[in-house]
């Protein structure tokens, strides 16, 4: 017998999704400063994509096997948050050993132990992410999903602020170098991956403690399933040819709606990894007045050293893509406090497409915004001398910020009603795929593109991505919700 699954309150709300600002906190440190970690490193320009792969890589692995495996678990910690907690340990001790690259010279080429230890935290992060998508549909009733996901883009939003500007902090408040000689890891940035995992770890154990599942049988009654038939289901051993004809199945029968969103997602993502791989470059190049030479190993290699002016140039643009990173990161969280209200009365639909578009004009002016001219700006916590284009690249951040909030939440909205009950866990971790794949590609074609058609100019790279983007606001428009979809108010006042 079916029954109504109870509202939830919003404090019981954000104690779900509260794990999420911490594990979004190492991720936005990741995003912001692996591109200069391995630069630093030795990594030259056009193959930094091909590093920044083993990220999507590992969600095309991790979250279908850990989705599958989270549908199926029943312990005393519960369904999805024994993966969320593994997924946390697990990460954050990648961020402890990443920026010691240098240090394990000895085993390897630092190079290499850095993208070994991006692996580590990027298929970690995967154990989490997935199982917290699943837990907010496990937990949030059909009323609540708009307010669920929004809650959640929000503390994503805030985490990836405090990660993203967490290295700027350390250098202009604390007093930490943030250069760092070709082979070596800025001190400032090693002391915020230290910080970013013990946020992780404290976030994550916060939604595991105060977050109470629902039992089997609760839950099943709640989504309407037969325990009995789920409890036969479970309890067949299957081989693995028959495990991947299932699964093969699975893709097949996969809902209208998740295959329609995926044309949407493949611009999106396309166009954000190009944004976290390249935007360090970009700006170095484009706002600080860098030539392409500087990022080549071979040309630093030829002239012997990196002039000074040089060093401090990269570090001083690393430590403001941080800043932008944080910007959009901030009007992200401002946005997700109205998207559920927006989405309610506008329809999802105009809401995405329109906030898939703003984000593609965002970065296509990014080419608009340079002016080498010194300025001194107050940030409240410290003053710092940046060119004139820098400041003035916060003004495309809000697009950007409010396409990233969309991003997050949209698309899980439109999805988590399509889904079966049963299989919730498995089709998220398929709906990966959508997010993985473009970002694979990306990462296979942006360097490429940069080297051969841009002549490693970065900012160029970053125009494509816009262009992307606005594929995707008009893709959204092509895609079909499901009737119990589209009226969330009066589907709660039934």
């Amino acid at each position: 017998m079916l029954s109504k699954q109870p509202k939830l309150s919003f404090w019981q709300i954000w104690n779900v999704s509260f794990g999420f600002l911490g594990v979004q906190f190492g991720f936005a440190l990741q995003n912001a400063n692996v591109s200069r970690i391995l630069s630093d490193l030795g990594a030259d320009l056009h193959s930094l994509s091909l590093f920044w792969l083993v990220a999507p890589i590992m969600g095309l692995i991790v979250q279908p096997i850990v989705g599958s495996a989270s549908d199926r678990t029943w312990n005393r910690l519960g369904r999805r948050r024994p993966f969320i907690l593994a997924g946390a340990i697990a990460a954050a001790l990648g961020m402890l050993l990443m920026p010691n690259a240098p240090l394990f010279v000895a085993i390897m080429a630092p190079m290499l132990f850095g993208a070994l230890m991006l692996a580590l935290m990027d298929a970690s992060f995967n154990v989490c992410f997935q199982p917290f998508r699943s837990l907010v549909s496990d937990m949030v009733p059909p009323q609540q999903r708009n307010i669920g996901y929004s809650v959640q883009s929000l503390l994503i939003n805030l985490g990836a602020v405090i990660g993203s500007i967490l290295p700027f902090v350390l250098t202009n408040v604390v007093g930490l170098e943030n250069t760092a000689r070709l082979g070596e890891v800025a001190p400032s940035v090693t002391w915020a991956f230290y910080l970013g995992a013990t946020v992780l770890l404290g976030s994550v154990i916060w939604t595991v403690v105060r977050t109470k599942e629902y039992a089997p049988d609760e839950y099943y009654r709640f989504k309407g399933m037969d325990p009995e038939q789920v409890l036969e289901e479970s309890s067949q051993k299957l081989t693995l040819g028959q495990r991947l004809l299932g699964f093969g199945q699975l893709v097949k029968d996969m809902p209208v709606t998740m295959k329609q969103l995926a044309l949407v997602q493949f611009f999106s993502w396309f166009a954000l990894f190009i944004m976290w791989v390249y935007t360090t470059p970009a700006i170095t190049q484009h706002i600080w007045n860098v030539a392409p030479q500087w990022f080549d190993p071979e040309y630093i290699a030829s002239v012997g050293e990196v002039p000074q002016h040089v060093i401090q140039a990269k570090g001083a643009a690393g430590d403001w893509v941080g800043i932008l990173f944080a910007a959009y990161s901030v009007f992200a969280a401002l946005f997700s406090v109205v998207l559920a209200k927006l989405a309610d009365s506008l329809g999802r639909k105009t809401v995405y497409a329109s906030a898939l578009a703003l984000g593609g004009l965002s970065y296509i002016s990014f080419l608009y915004f340079q002016d080498l001219t010194l300025v001194n700006v107050n940030l409240f916590i410290t003053e710092v001398t940046v060119p004139a284009g820098a400041v003035n690249l916060l003004f495309p951040m809000i697009g950007v910020g409010i396409a990233w909030a969309a991003i997050l939440a949209m698309p899980y909205a439109m999805l988590a009603g399509a889904l079966p009950a049963n299989k919730t866990g498995v089709y998220m971790g398929i709906f990966n795929f959508t997010v993985a794949a473009p970002q694979i590609v990306s990462g296979l074609l942006s360097g490429l593109i940069l080297k051969v058609a841009f002549d490693n100019e970065a900012k160029y790279i970053i125009v494509l991505a816009g262009v992307s983007m606005l594929l995707g606001a008009v893709s959204v428009f092509f895609v079909r919700e499901p009737e119990s979809m589209m009226t969330p108010v009066a589907e709660g006042e039934k």
